[in-house]
């Protein structure tokens, strides 16, 4: 079977390496371009080129994969099935249409539930105590297709948006390889998703992890586990912006208004009154420092207890 590989980060790469490790023919690796990163804004290659390189496979990049030099360039490679993992481009119908078994997507969530470009993080900034990953066969909406597969893990109570796609994109490789083994057999189960329970969500944008102070210290913590490595959970601190990396809902907190710190010691900690209870801030970068430990930062600068964070209720 000729597979070619869709992905672009380093939630793919496992299921790549799965691929070539279970001996499939994969004949090309399509991924984004190489983009600049860092403050040196350094090109740098894709987590997928730099996996399909490292086992010789061919790579090509394109800004838009549905125009006619990508679309001749997949059907160049006459592939019997595509694999996309987090590619990150939607596929025209044109280019569905190529392979002769479909294309399978490996989706980090389990549908219909949490469909988009982001289903990781907003599990998690909803509270979900489950998680998961769905193969499914692409079809032309957005994450709409047959489901194949699904595969649920429980979610730690204090993981990470970083630390969950690290274990999701194992269990994705390892669910990729049932499927195409199913598809082989041909008893690979497809059941249609339940339009009545499916949830959409948006891709991440900056300002969606500013701390808003007047919520639940629940659904901040939650918010702050969601954000955590990008774009990162922040709030004003003084002249300054602080982000906050790990935080919980404190124990036996009383009183403040929405952003007050009521707490604010090597000793203790630092606890922050929120629209309800009051959250602990574990982990943080004050303005201008390093990340840090909350109480290690305390130990040498201090943040006044009765300072508002986030300016006032924003």
């Amino acid at each position: 079977m000729r597979i070619v590989f869709m992905g672009t980060p380093e939630f793919a790469v496992p299921s790549l390496e799965a691929l070539v490790a279970a001996g499939y023919e994969v004949v090309g690796v399509i991924t984004q371009p190489d983009r600049p990163v860092g403050r040196g804004k350094k090109i740098e290659e894709t987590p997928v080129k730099k996996c399909a390189l490292a086992h010789g496979i061919p790579v090509y990049q394109f800004e838009r994969l549905r125009k006619r030099e990508g679309r001749e360039c997949l059907e160049s490679l006459r592939p019997d099935l595509c694999v996309t993992a987090a590619f990150g481009q939607i596929l025209s119908q044109k280019l569905l249409d190529i392979p002769r078994l479909g294309t399978v997507n490996v989706h980090a969530s389990l549908l219909p539930k949490y469909r988009g470009s982001a289903p990781i993080n907003w599990c998690l900034y909803y509270g979900e105590q489950e998680a998961g990953v769905t193969t499914m066969l692409t079809d032309i909406g957005l994450d709409t297709g047959d489901m194949l597969l699904r595969r649920s893990v429980p979610v730690g109570e204090m993981e990470t948006a970083g630390e969950l796609t690290e274990r999701l994109s194992h269990v994705g490789a390892e669910l990729l390889i049932e499927t195409l083994r199913a598809i082989e057999r041909g008893d690979c189960p497809r059941e249609k998703q339940d339009e009545a329970v499916a949830s959409y969500q948006p891709m991440l944008e900056k300002e969606m992890a500013r701390v808003d102070w007047t919520r639940p210290a629940r659904e901040i913590a939650n918010a702050v586990r969601a954000f955590n490595p990008w774009p990162g959970a922040f709030t004003a601190l003084g002249e300054g912006t602080m982000k906050i990396w790990l935080a919980k809902p404190a124990e036996n907190a009383i009183g403040g208004r929405p952003g007050e710190v009521l707490v604010s010691s090597a000793k203790q900690g630092l606890v922050v009154a929120c629209g309800e209870g009051a959250l602990e801030i574990l982990e943080m970068q004050a303005p201008n420092a390093k990340r840090m430990a909350a109480r290690a930062y305390l130990a040498g600068k201090s943040i006044p207890v009765g300072t508002i964070l986030g300016g006032g209720n924003e």
